[in-house]
């Protein structure tokens, strides 16, 4: 039979080794190479999976100082903040006290890859040094709203806030961006 002389003609184990590694290597290859306008991405909802669990505010070190008290997560909210398909977490931690208003810092946690890793802050709404405390917290449509308690004048005694505000934070620009009702509406004695 004429050509059967040729090595190709009789493959053996290690041309198909050989081919097989070349097949992979090229499918590999095509998979990070795709057009500059392709847009889709796999989130848990379009791959039939379960969302990931919202960061747990009881996993994070909060930058607040509380001396010898326990530091408190008196609140919390989960939702999509930043339209990223992923959930984050609105805390409202404060020093613990068995009496007045201590001042509330809000800051935003995320989760990094991984569930095993701790959950991350990735920003600060209020610190405690603004000295507010928040009454309400809710995220609806991706807006952070809260009702915030403060003070008018430093005469005020730090047990009983006499100014509320209503403000909203939102995802804008790369950032988190804080509007308010007009004082007229949202401010009032309390």
């Amino acid at each position: 039979m004429a050509g059967q002389d040729l090595l190709h003609t009789q493959p053996r184990p290690m041309h198909w080794l050989a081919t097989a590694t070349a097949i992979s290597a090229v499918v590999a290859a095509a998979s990070f190479v795709q057009p500059p306008d392709a847009t889709a991405t796999t989130t848990p909802a379009a791959t039939g999976g379960h969302p990931a669990a919202a960061p747990d505010p009881n996993r994070v070190t909060f930058p607040v100082d509380c001396g010898p008290n326990r530091l408190d997560v008196v609140k919390k909210a989960s939702g999509d903040l930043d339209g990223d398909g992923t959930t984050e977490t609105v805390a409202v931690v404060r020093c613990h006290s068995g009496m007045g208003s201590p001042p509330s810092g809000v800051y935003v946690l995320a989760q990094p890859g991984g569930r095993r890793a701790a959950p991350r802050i990735v920003a600060t709404l209020l610190t405690p040094a603004q000295q507010r405390s928040v009454q309400t917290l809710a995220i609806k449509d991706g807006a952070i709203s809260a009702a915030v308690l403060g003070y008018s004048t430093r005469d005020v005694p730090r047990c009983c806030p006499d100014v509320r505000k209503s403000v909203k934070w939102q995802w804008k620009g790369g950032k988190f961006v804080q509007s308010e009702l007009p004082a007229a509406v949202s401010t009032r004695r309390v």
